[in-house]
């Protein structure tokens, strides 16, 4: 191979060597030139690479210069992880934006029970909902504790609603409280192109619990 090297990387055209493609032997991108390269090319001759174009400059410049992009940290990682350009995956841990979702949300999450399945089924329950309508909203039950589970169940048999429509989270055990973990599912839902808002769900007069204890409403807007 010539050690001058151009690809096509996603549509974004790069000019390198080879040396610096093949700087860490054991990543995915130094096994693509290695030997007889692995890559298909495109009506140019370039190299192609069917990932996003835009972040392979962060990760050029990290081979070429070993600069951690300080820039789009968490598709840079995304990109480093495809790569396997473990020295740079491993700097990009440690900063903020990753070492936060990583090793602080990521692990609460995790100690949340069917955290992902909830998220998936609150969704669903939107969407079944929102047939002629602007808006749609889904109940869901946030309860931290077993005794507070259990004082969800109560109340639950006493609200006038649909059970099978409350989306109960919990409980858990971590420092991280109900504010917190409703962000969470603001934040995991929106991600996935959705527009919410939460706010506590308040129940008639008389009922023997204060129903924003363990209730939220979930507002779905559709347009």
């Amino acid at each position: 191979m010539s050690p001058i090297v151009e690809l096509n990387v996603g549509g974004e055209m790069y000019t390198t060597t080879l040396s610096t493609l093949k700087k860490h032997p054991g990543s995915k991108l130094a096994e693509m030139f290695t030997g007889q390269p692995k890559l298909r090319t495109d009506s140019e001759g370039r190299f192609f690479i069917d990932r996003p174009g835009t972040y392979f400059k962060y990760i050029l410049e990290y081979l070429r210069s070993n600069q951690v992009p300080t820039q789009c940290i968490q598709d840079v990682y995304k990109e480093a992880l495809f790569y396997d350009i473990e020295p740079l995956i491993k700097q990009l841990e440690d900063s903020p934006q990753i070492f936060g979702e990583l090793v602080a949300r990521k692990q609460f999450l995790a100690r949340v029970p069917s955290y992902s399945e909830n998220i998936e089924l609150m969704i669903h329950i939107a969407r079944a909902e929102a047939v002629a309508s602007r808006r749609s909203s889904v109940i869901v039950c946030v309860v931290r504790t077993e005794e507070d589970a259990a004082r969800c169940q109560d109340a639950l048999s006493s609200l006038d609603m649909d059970k099978k429509s409350v989306v109960k989270f919990g409980p858990w055990k971590a420092a991280p409280g109900i504010s917190d973990l409703l962000d969470c599912i603001q934040m995991d839902v929106e991600a996935k192109g959705y527009k919410i808002a939460f706010q506590p769900h308040v129940t008639e007069k008389g009922f023997r619990f204060k129903s924003h204890d363990f209730f939220y409403k979930f507002l779905f807007t559709w347009w």
